[in-house]
């Protein structure tokens, strides 16, 4: 039984043939060395993987042009990962400063990021809802601030959907009655199904 020749050539020899075993075997051989040279270059992890693996698909692409030193392919690929990373490097400052270019402005908040952040920024609401009952104040979050219909948030309070609405007509109520607040009032006596 003959045992494959496991050399450096050997293995270029398979994998340049279209072996990719081989060629897996090589990698295998100098990722580790690749990375760390894409590493210093770069000084980050991802863009140091993104460089390697490159660098290999390059190999990969033009192995029947590719020239060994010693019998082995890393000069090579050192050589073409160093391109890599200038490449990659470029085309990050460019991006960055195609992003500079571009105008910025502040991101403006959602209507309903707007109405709830003016309802809880004085503390009004939060303090409202510390006089509910447990039960009441999350039944109140899952209908009036989540959204949810009132069967759902009855089902996961533990009670019945008549007494979910009974209960949110009595919150709304009290709520209104506290807070006098408009967007508040507005917002409570949405009709949740």
């Amino acid at each position: 039984m003959d045992v494959p020749d496991r050399s450096e050539r050997a293995l270029w020899e398979r994998g340049a043939a279209g072996d990719g075993g081989a060629f897996g075997l090589i990698f295998d051989l100098h990722r580790d060395r690749v990375f760390r040279h894409a590493y210093r270059i770069l000084q980050d992890v991802h863009d140091a993987e993104d460089a390697s693996a490159v660098a290999f698909l390059e190999l990969w692409r033009r192995r029947r042009q590719v020239r060994l030193v010693e019998g082995s392919p890393l000069p090579w690929l050192l050589a073409t990962t160093t391109n890599t990373c200038w490449n990659l490097d470029r085309a990050k400052r460019r991006y960055r400063t195609l992003l500079d270019t571009l105008p910025h402005s502040t991101i403006a908040p959602s209507a309903e990021d707007a109405a709830l952040d003016g309802l809880v920024a004085d503390g009004e609401l939060a303090a409202a809802m510390g006089t509910l009952s447990r039960a009441d104040a999350e039944l109140f979050a899952l209908v009036a601030a989540e959204g949810y219909s009132i069967t759902d948030a009855a089902v996961v309070v533990g009670v019945s959907p008549g007494a979910a609405r009974t209960r949110m007509h009595r919150i709304r109520n009290n709520l209104q009655q506290r807070l006098g607040h408009h967007t508040l009032a507005g917002y409570l006596s949405k009709e949740a199904t």
